[in-house]
C-alpha cells in the first residue's frame, strides 16, 4: 500500500501545481481578458502598478520629443500632436499610421503592457493633416442651428482622424464666447448658452451615440470607427474680461453655471470621455488649480467618470511667471483634481516632481489611483488593450467625395445674410449665372488658407493654397453659365472697375488667420486693404460682399457702399458651397449665432444685457429660396 500511495500523492501534487499555474495564468491575464468587466480589468492592472507606473500614465508628451525608448522607459500614458505637429510635410495617412504605431510598439513593449493613446486637434475636421475635409469653424455650425448636421461632422471626423492612426480628438470646444474680441471666438457655437448645449451633439458623431442604459459620466466610446473626445475649455473661457485670451471670468457662481456650464452638462450626458481644463480664471483663481470645481463639481457633482486633461503646459500658467515654481504648479494641478497633464517637452521633470510628491506625502496615492483608474477606463472604452495598433482600415476616408459633400452642405447652411438690396423689391441676391462679365475680387476670393482660417495644417493657419480644397473663386466659376466671363483681380483700382464693363462684383475679404491670444484684437476693423477694395469696387458697380471672419467685425460704416453683405465665417475647404447659396441653386437660410455690435465701444454686448443695441441681433438672418 505504501509504494502505491507515493505516486498518488505525487500525481495529486502534479494535478495540484497545474490546476495551480492554470488559474495563476488566468489571474496574470485578468486586465487583458475582454469577458471581464471594465472595473474589474482596471482593479487588476493597478495592483500590478508600481508607483512609477502609475505617474507615467499621467504624462502626456509631444510627438516630436517623443521615441520608442521614452515610451517604454518611462511608460509615458499618452502622446499629442499640438497644432502643425507633423510627421512630415504633406504627410499621407500611411505617414501618420507608421508613426503611432512605432510609439505604440514601445508602450506595449513595458512591463505591463499598457497602451498609449494619443491625442490631436481635430477641431474642424482632422485639421492638421494634409488633404484632410476641413469643414467650418464651429461659429459657422452655430450658424446653422442644425444640431443633426453637426452629430454628422462628428462622424466623419472621427472616420478622418482614424484614418491616421489617431483615437482621441481635442474636440468640441464647448466655450461661450461673450466677447468677439477673443481671439478665439470661432471656436464658440455661440454666445448663447442653449444654442452650444445643441451643438454638444457632435460628440454622438465623435464618439458613437450613447446606449440609454449607460451610467451617467461614464464615457462611451461606440466602436473603431469612433474616437474619444473632449469636451473645452472648462471652464468660463469664454467670458474673460475684454475678451483677452487666458485671462480672468469675473462672474458670480449663479452666471458662471447657467451661462458657461450648460455645455459640460450635456458633454457628460452623452458620455463624452474628457475635459480639458482653461488657462483662464474665474474670479482671480486658476482654472487648473482649482479644486472646487474640477474635484467637487465637475467629478462630484455632475459625477464625470472620464478624465480630465490639462491645456498646454497649463500647470506652468499656474504661477504668474510660468514655469517659476514648477514643484507648486505640478502639486496645485494635482491636488486640483486634474489626472492627465499635457507636458509636451518636460516628462522628466514632471515625473521626478511628481515622484517626489507622492514620495514625500504631499500628494496621496488615494489621488494618483483616481487619476489612473479614470485614464485606464477611456482606454478600454477604445479597446486599445484589444486592438492597440491602427490600421489601414479607414484611409480612404481621408478628404473623401463624402465628407466634402458633407463640408460643402455645411457651408451652405452657416451663411448668414445680412443685407440683400435695400428692400424685398430691390433683392441683388440670388446672382443671376449668365452675365456678360463678372469681377471677383479681394484678399479671401482665391485663397484656401484665408478661408480656413487658425487650426488649419499650422496652430495658426496660413495664408495660401497649402492643403486641398476649393476656392470661393473656384466655386464661382464653376457654377455660373460657360459664357459668363470671370475677371478675378485682388485689389482693383477705381478706374479698373469703371473701365471693364462689369454686370457685377463679388468681393471676399476678411480677417488673416490667427489662433488663441494672437486673434485677440481691440479693434475688429477689416483690414485697410481690403476696406479700399470694398470702396473701389462697390462705390462704382453693383457688389456683394462676402465677409470670411471668425466673429462679427465693424461693418456700419460700409454697409451704404453695398449691395448685399454675407457673413461666411470660416467656411473650410469647400468654397463651392458659397457659391451654391450665392447663384440660388439654395437659398440663404443661416442665423446669427452671435450679437453683431455696431461699435466695438459697446462690448461686451449678449442678447439680454440691459443695454443692448446691435446692429444685427442674435438669431438675425434674411432668407432667399432657390431659383
Amino acid at each position: 500500500m505504501a509504494r502505491v500511495s507515493v505516486p498518488l500523492v505525487g500525481l495529486f501534487l502534479l494535478f495540484s501545481f497545474l490546476a495551480f499555474t492554470a488559474q495563476a495564468r488566468t489571474e496574470h491575464m485578468k486586465y487583458k481578458d475582454p469577458s471581464l468587466p471594465t472595473n474589474i480589468r482596471i482593479r487588476d492592472l493597478m495592483k500590478r502598478m508600481t508607483v512609477g507606473e502609475k505617474i507615467g500614465q499621467m504624462a502626456q508628451i509631444d510627438r516630436a520629443v517623443a521615441t520608442p525608448e521614452i515610451m517604454r522607459d518611462y511608460g509615458i500614458g499618452s502622446i499629442l500632436s499640438g497644432g502643425g505637429s507633423v510627421p512630415r510635410p504633406k504627410a499621407t495617412p500611411q505617414d501618420w499610421i507608421k508613426m503611432v504605431n512605432n510609439f505604440q510598439n514601445g508602450s506595449l513593449s513595458t512591463r505591463l503592457g499598457i497602451p498609449m493613446i494619443y491625442g490631436i486637434d481635430a477641431v474642424h475636421g482632422q485639421n492638421n493633416v494634409y488633404k484632410a475635409t476641413i469643414f467650418p469653424h464651429n461659429i459657422g455650425l452655430g450658424a446653422t442651428r442644425d444640431p443633426e448636421l453637426v452629430r454628422r461632422i462628428g462622424a466623419a471626423t472621427a472616420l478622418e482622424v482614424r484614418a491616421t492612426g489617431i483615437n482621441y480628438a481635442f474636440a468640441p470646444c464647448v466655450a461661450v464666447c461673450r466677447d468677439p474680441r477673443w481671439g478665439r471666438c470661432y471656436e464658440s457655437y455661440s454666445e448663447d448658452p442653449e444654442i452650444v448645449r445643441e451643438m454638444t451633439e457632435i460628440i454622438n458623431g465623435l464618439q458613437g451615440e450613447i446606449p440609454q442604459n449607460s451610467r451617467k459620466g461614464v464615457p462611451y466610446i461606440g466602436g473603431k470607427d469612433k474616437v474619444a473626445a473632449c469636451a473645452k475649455h472648462f471652464v468660463g473661457d469664454g467670458g474673460t474680461t475684454n475678451g483677452i485670451n487666458e485671462n480672468n471670468t469675473v462672474i458670480d457662481r449663479h452666471g458662471l453655471l447657467s451661462i458657461h456650464m450648460p455645455g459640460y452638462y450635456e458633454s457628460i450626458i452623452k458620455g463624452v470621455s474628457t475635459v480639458m481644463v482653461s488657462y483662464s480664471s474665474w474670479n482671480g483663481e486658476k482654472m487648473h488649480a482649482h479644486h472646487d470645481l474640477i474635484t467637487n463639481f465637475l467629478k462630484g457633482t455632475l459625477r464625470f467618470r472620464g478624465f480630465v486633461i490639462t491645456d498646454w503646459e497649463g500647470i506652468d500658467k499656474i504661477t504668474a511667471t510660468p514655469h517659476s515654481n514648477y514643484t507648486y504648479s505640478v502639486l496645485a494641478g494635482v491636488q486640483a483634481g486634474i489626472d492627465m497633464f499635457m507636458i509636451p517637452f518636460n516628462h522628466t521633470e514632471f515625473i521626478h516632481t511628481l515622484t517626489k510628491l507622492v514620495r514625500d506625502k504631499f500628494i496621496p496615492m488615494s489621488r494618483i489611483d483616481d487619476a489612473v483608474r479614470r485614464i485606464l477606463r477611456v482606454k478600454y472604452k477604445l479597446g486599445l488593450f484589444e486592438n492597440p495598433m491602427a490600421d489601414e482600415s479607414f484611409v480612404a476616408e481621408l478628404g473623401s467625395q463624402a465628407h466634402q459633400e458633407l463640408a460643402r452642405e455645411a457651408v451652405r447652411k452657416s451663411l448668414v445674410l445680412l443685407k440683400n438690396g435695400e428692400n424685398a423689391d430691390d433683392a441683388v441676391l440670388p446672382l443671376p449665372k449668365k452675365a456678360s462679365r463678372i469681377l471677383v475680387a479681394g484678399s479671401h476670393a482665391n485663397d484656401l488658407g484665408n478661408q480656413c482660417g487658425g487650426w488649419t495644417i499650422s496652430w495658426q493657419g496660413l495664408s495660401g493654397n497649402h492643403t486641398a480644397g476649393t476656392t470661393i473663386l473656384e466655386g464661382i466659376s464653376a457654377a455660373v453659365d460657360p459664357d459668363t466671363k470671370i475677371v478675378f483681380k485682388e485689389n482693383p483700382d477705381m478706374d479698373f472697375v469703371k473701365s471693364k464693363n462689369f454686370s457685377y462684383a463679388i468681393v471676399v475679404v476678411g480677417e488673416p488667420p490667427y489662433a488663441e491670444g494672437q486673434g485677440d484684437s481691440m479693434n475688429l476693423t477689416i483690414p485697410e486693404q481690403s476696406q479700399y477694395t470694398i470702396y473701389n469696387v462697390c462705390a462704382n458697380i453693383k457688389c456683394v460682399v462676402v465677409l470670411i471672419s471668425g466673429r462679427p467685425l465693424e461693418v456700419m460704416p460700409h454697409l451704404d457702399q453695398v449691395d448685399a453683405f454675407v457673413a461666411a465665417w470660416l467656411p473650410g475647404s469647400e468654397g463651392q458651397g458659397v457659391a451654391d447659396v450665392l447663384f440660388g441653386d439654395y437659398g440663404f437660410t443661416g442665423k446669427l449665432p452671435r450679437t453683431w455690435f455696431k461699435t466695438v465701444d459697446q462690448l461686451p454686448m449678449n442678447v439680454g444685457d440691459p443695454h443692448y443695441d446691435p446692429l444685427y441681433p442674435l438669431g438675425y438672418g434674411l432668407t432667399t429660396k432657390p431659383v
